[in-house]
């Protein structure tokens, strides 16, 4: 399941925990909304990993060509 509905879910039981009294079902909600917030920024995280790796290795391929590119030239 996704972090979104995750936290769908859980603000679901959250609410329906509150609304019948039951503590147990409002506590579940509490941590399905949590883990799915956790879940989303752990995504965001390797997201902006993945882009970090995929700037440094242009960059590399970059300063590989233009080395090369010296090479070729002498």
């Amino acid at each position: 399941m996704s972090g979104k509905s995750d936290q769908v879910k859980g603000r679901a039981k959250e609410a329906a925990g509150i609304v019948t009294g039951n503590q147990d079902l409002e506590s579940e909600g509490r941590t399905d909304r949590r883990t799915g917030e956790a879940e989303e920024k752990v995504d965001h995280a390797k997201n902006k990993v993945d882009e970090v790796i995929d700037k440094a290795t242009a960059k590399v391929e970059q300063a590989a060509d233009k080395a090369k590119d010296a090479v070729d030239r002498t």
